[in-house]
């Protein structure tokens, strides 16, 4: 006579020290004794814990891992409410915008700021609240495609602005502008100029600075994409590393003549994923005002973290921000780390190099050290706990110092040192 499958319950409660809540394991449960395997339950349990969002250990030496978050920020914000909405001078109704907002505007320059809930949505929002359904102008070479296939041309669509291209992919003139703006069937709002943050045009190339296009008499929109506060980088004891050459920053565009800057929060701001709008107050009060502004807003959370790392900027402590702390490490700081790794076996300590990835900086390379294995030992480092995700180049598994912070070191070097011995 063949054995009864257990109850559903019993094989539950069977497996409540894994911590999951009974809920959970109660699908599991039934889904184990539906398959007629009830004995792997604990298989599933752990092929559940494994799906779920959980800290992993970034070794693959790109700074700015989308798949991994991108930055590493999580400051530890108290279990309490906030004066999120409230003026605690006059205990009426105050704004979101007031805190972190504020205190961004001032890190960069600007006049006003706020924060939506990311990069694309400080565009959309841009667009919308300040020239649809009019024209705005950009340059052919401009029209990007962000990650998940996110075009300029569909975001200037679902805003209700007319994009007006001038220009061609490799060269756009001063005159170029002009001649779209003495056309009065374009009807032009806005001029917008948009990083090519993942990409780069190089050869036979020209384009217009930003205080020339700021001296076409509308408002000139910078989207600068990956979030550089300040070109000087004042956060910076040694200031800017020579890999940030050329890169726009918000303090300088604004400076030049933009009426508006966008980036992200979550690139080389360092930050939570967020949508920066800054600089003029007029404009910035009219994209505050639009309606899509509610629907585009972060909560208390992302706001809270934007509020701490604003201070740590303001406060000059490019140590308290990681990944300002991670991209400026010292080589031989990196190198006296894998050292220090003792793996042994067939791993050595070799030179690397990093990337800032997220979209950003595209061909700067980083010096960095690595610990490389021969073999491909991604799968195995993933079933550590917590994961390490490193990376394989010619079946050759590379741990990359400069994205592994030094309060893992420990763990990394014990994963590595099984794998050495076991080979």
């Amino acid at each position: 006579m063949q054995d009864r499958p257990p109850s559903v319950d019993r094989l539950a409660r069977s497996l409540a020290g894994s911590g999951l809540p009974h809920p959970l394991l109660v699908d599991i449960a039934r889904t184990a004794i539906a398959e007629g395997t009830p004995e792997l339950a604990a298989d599933l349990v752990t092929a559940l814990r494994r799906s779920m969002l959980q800290p992993v250990v970034n070794a693959t030496g790109v700074l700015l891992h989308t798949n991994l978050g991108r930055a590493p920020f999580a400051p530890a914000l108290p279990e309490s409410y906030t004066n999120l909405e409230l003026d605690l001078g006059t205990g009426r109704r105050g704004s979101r915008h007031a805190h972190a907002g504020a205190l961004l505007a001032r890190a960069c320059g600007a006049e006003s700021a706020i924060i939506v809930n990311n990069g694309a949505a400080a565009v959309l929002l841009t667009l919308a609240a300040l020239a649809a359904p009019r024209g705005v102008i950009v340059s052919r070479g401009e029209l990007v495609e962000i990650g998940g296939g996110f075009r300029v041309p569909e975001v200037m669509a679902q805003s209700g602005a007319r994009l007006v291209e001038v220009g061609t992919t490799n060269r756009t003139r001063t005159a170029d502008y002009r001649a779209a703006l003495d056309n009065a069937a374009n009807d032009i709002a806005l001029v917008m100029q948009v990083h090519q943050s993942n990409y780069r045009i190089v050869g036979f190339t020209e384009a217009p600075d930003v205080r020339d296009l700021a001296m076409l008499g509308v408002p000139l929109v910078c989207d600068i994409g990956s979030g550089l506060l300040d070109s000087a980088c004042p956060w910076l004891p040694g200031g800017p590393p020579t890999w940030l050459r050329d890169e726009p920053a918000a303090r300088q565009s604004l400076d030049a003549g933009a009426g508006l800057v966008t980036f992200s929060g979550d690139k080389l701001l360092g930050g939570p994923q967020a949508g920066i709008i800054a600089g003029r107050a007029d404009l910035v009060e009219r994209c505050a005002r639009h309606p899509l502004a509610r629907a585009l807003r972060p909560g208390s959370l992302v706001l809270g973290a934007l509020h701490e790392l604003a201070l740590r900027y303001l406060a000059r402590d490019a140590e308290a921000i990681p990944f300002w702390r991670m991209a400026t490490a010292p080589i031989d700081e990196l190198r006296a780390r894998a050292v220090g790794y003792h793996v042994g076996g067939t791993a050595d300590v070799v030179d690397s190099v990093a990337v800032p990835g997220g979209g950003t900086l595209p061909g700067v390379q980083i010096p960095s050290v690595a610990i490389a294995l021969p073999g491909d030992h991604t799968a195995a480092l993933r079933a550590a706990s917590p994961p390490i995700i490193a990376r394989v180049h010619e079946q050759t598994t590379f741990a990359d110092l400069r994205t592994i912070a030094p309060h893992d070191d420990a763990h990394v070097a014990a994963a590595l040192r099984s794998l050495a011995s076991a080979r």
